[in-house]
């Protein structure tokens, strides 16, 4: 089982990247808050990984954090709760955010997740609320996404977003929102962050 991986970034979208190690390209599923902090293409970096086995494939999902790791394991372990939608719930939620949530017994919170409705958010609520101490959560520091001109810094949001279960059309008119309310040039991060609010708010 691989649990790790450390090679050159081949190539990377909001969902799944491409990682070199010694000539052999592993195709690795990630979350947004892993694509936020990864480096520039072709730069050396190392991941956490979680080998999900199935009868008739194996998937690699990559975490910059341990504490993600375990918290998509935790999830993946709730009856109902894919890697999909674990990996959408981590998307929109950090470990801290989700921890707090399942604490407080906050539905609602775990419910803006899209793809998650209010029964799969009780059960995770549920079920993680004595397993998620174990998590430790560690602080993480973002890198910003490098100046992108903004066709493709839409395309980029556009595609994050449509990823987590949202149409492309309310993507589309929620990133018009957000490109009306700042005056300056937004990072990919940030851009999704606010775009995630706006279609949480609706």
């Amino acid at each position: 089982m691989i649990a790790a991986l450390t090679g050159r970034l081949a190539s990377k979208n909001p969902s799944r990247i491409t990682l070199d190690v010694h000539g052999v390209g592993y195709d690795v599923f990630i979350p947004l808050s892993t694509f936020y902090s990864l480096p520039d293409v072709n730069e050396l970096t190392s991941l956490n990984i979680y080998t999900y086995l199935r009868e008739d494939a194996i998937h690699l999902f990559g975490f910059l954090t341990a504490a993600e790791r375990s918290g998509f394991a935790l999830l993946t372990g709730i009856s109902g709760i894919g890697p999909k939608l674990a990996l959408s719930v981590l998307s929109t939620l950090s470990v801290a955010d989700l921890a707090s949530a399942v604490h407080a017994g906050d539905v609602e919170k775990l419910a803006s997740v899209p793809g998650i409705g209010r029964k799969s958010a009780a059960r995770i609520a549920l079920e993680l609320k004595d397993k998620l101490d174990r998590v430790e959560v560690a602080p993480t520091h973002g890198v910003d996404a490098s100046p992108s001109l903004p066709d493709r810094l839409q395309a980029d949001a556009v595609s994050a977003l449509v990823n987590l279960g949202y149409r492309a059309a309310e993507v589309k008119e929620a990133l018009k929102r957000v490109a009306r309310l700042e005056a300056q040039p937004i990072p990919l991060k940030d851009l999704i962050r606010e775009a995630l609010k706006d279609l949480a708010g609706r």
